[in-house]
């Protein structure tokens, strides 16, 4: 199958079949962390198997790397062995939120060196507004040798943004909160209110057209540009949170065609653990 970022339930419902596809569903709620696994039990797409973003797609936490930190790849590629991903696999990540879990999904897999990860476009939505294919079976599937590798050049770590943050030329941080997040009001999930210095704001959801799926590369590019300017994009960092709609950016350049961005995986939540870094609001 031909590598894509995006996949349209039209696709995914004519290769639901595909001895080389691996359907994941990431569907997660911030505040009922065990809402996705019910969803999963009492309904998914044919095939898929089920990932949880605590437990499958984040890392034990210190209290001062985040709310998500990215688990080790060593772990993550033990948890791709075992849903029998090998890189010849399609994978086609969903959810019920907008593609935010489900970006995370694409981006790990890239982090670890796989490129074989897309996103399904409307996701869980507009799957069952189309009254397509659904069960309450547990697909059955034998797990991989394959080991994949750790692509070190797609994140950068707090200490890559705070020794930057005086540098607009070498950086720029785009944060993907809800505006009022960013700016500092409305803050119910992190301790401490406020954006990183110098970050600009660019909500996850803006990616999104009224019908919930991607808008346009076209009218991505645009938007994007109108926010980065001139620089190349592999200046920009992503952050959000705690890293997960972070790659909901991330995904749009790059169907947007601007290529090489990064992100920080512990974001805010890990940024406002240090009292020593600084916190702008407004």
């Amino acid at each position: 199958m031909e590598k894509q970022l995006l996949v349209s339930t039209e696709w995914l419902g004519a290769h639901l079949r595909s001895p080389n596809l691996v359907i994941l569903d990431v569907r997660h709620n911030l505040a009922d962390p065990e809402a996705g696994k019910r969803a999963y039990i009492s309904s998914h797409i044919p095939g898929a198997r089920f990932l949880h973003l605590d437990h499958d797609l984040s890392g034990p936490k210190t209290g001062n790397n985040g709310r998500h930190p990215l688990p080790t790849p060593a772990e993550f590629g033990k948890l791709l062995r075992k849903l029998g991903v090998t890189p010849d696999k399609t994978l086609v990540a969903y959810d019920d939120a907008g593609g935010p879990y489900a970006a995370r999904m694409w981006w790990m897999m890239r982090w670890i060196g796989l490129y074989n990860c897309a996103v399904l476009d409307g996701g869980w939505q507009k799957w069952l507004a189309e009254h397509r294919l659904v069960t309450q079976e547990l697909p059955h599937y034998a797990e991989s040798d394959h080991h994949g590798f750790q692509q070190d050049s797609l994140r950068v770590s707090a200490d890559y943004v705070m020794q930057h943050l005086d540098d607009r030329d070498a950086m720029l941080v785009i944060d993907a909160r809800s505006p009022d997040r960013y700016r500092g009001e409305n803050e119910t999930i992190d301790p401490v209110a406020g954006h990183i210095p110098g970050a600009v704001s660019r909500f996850f959801q803006h990616n999104l057209s009224i019908s919930g799926t991607f808008k346009s590369p076209a009218e991505l590019h645009h938007e994007f540009k109108a926010l980065i300017g001139d620089r190349s994009p592999l200046t920009v960092v992503s952050q959000c949170g705690s890293g997960v709609t972070a790659c909901h950016n991330l995904l749009a350049m790059e169907l947007a065609g601007l290529h090489g961005a990064k992100l920080y995986p512990g974001s805010w939540s890990e940024w406002c653990s240090d009292p020593t870094r600084p916190v702008m609001r407004g």
